[in-house]
């Protein structure tokens, strides 16, 4: 096992709400049973359910890393909603960087009352096709699931696609010890859609 790069630097960002900080932790735990040196740094927008939040993890075989990326070099963007991801890739992307994202927008407060628009989803995900290497979008809600589980779905997609040299089984086991047994099955479940709806894209 190998990192492309060392350090591998992810961004997971989404909004206050969505499981960004329950995301970070899988991957980062995942890590960590892999023998790798993880850290994670959190930050929050104005608002706490709402607001924007971004989890930069830093993978290493070497050393302890520092915990924030530096702008412009974002290795990986996990988008758990669209204007989140363009905005990350404006600040920490570079034309290598690889995202996967979720095409569901949230709306902001803004939005909802009519003071500002959210533009088209598609124009959002040319925008971000033009700045980085690869887009692979992966959706969220398909078969009913529920947008409490996209951030584990998109964990699932991260895992599905290679990205970080993290066997999916490392994964799951970080899930087993994170979570509590009464969301486990319906968690794995959603991280199993995510790993196959990267893989047949």
């Amino acid at each position: 096992m190998a990192l492309e790069k060392d350090p591998l630097n992810l961004i997971i960002t989404g909004v206050g709400g969505q499981g960004n900080v329950l995301a970070s932790h899988i991957v980062a735990s995942a890590g960590i049973r892999e023998g790798l040196y993880v850290t994670v740094g959190e930050t929050y927008g104005t608002s706490q359910r709402g607001g924007a939040v971004m989890s930069h993890v830093r993978f290493s075989f070497q050393a302890q890393c520092s915990p924030l990326i530096p702008e412009g070099q974002a290795d990986i963007v996990v988008g758990l909603e669209p204007m989140e991801a363009l905005r990350v890739i404006t600040d920490f992307g570079n034309p290598k960087t690889k995202v996967i994202v979720s095409p569901r927008p949230i709306y902001p407060i803004g939005v909802l009352s009519g003071q500002a628009k959210y533009p088209p989803v598609e124009e959002v995900l040319g925008k971000l096709a033009d700045l980085v290497d690869t887009v692979q979008v992966v959706k969220t809600t398909e078969d009913g699931d529920t947008p409490l589980a996209a951030n584990v779905l998109m964990m699932g997609a991260l895992a599905g696609s290679g990205l970080v040299p993290i066997p999916i089984g490392s994964f799951e086991e970080a899930m087993r010890e994170i979570l509590s047994p009464r969301d486990l099955e319906t968690n794995l479940r959603a991280f199993r859609k995510g790993v196959e709806a990267i893989r047949t894209g």
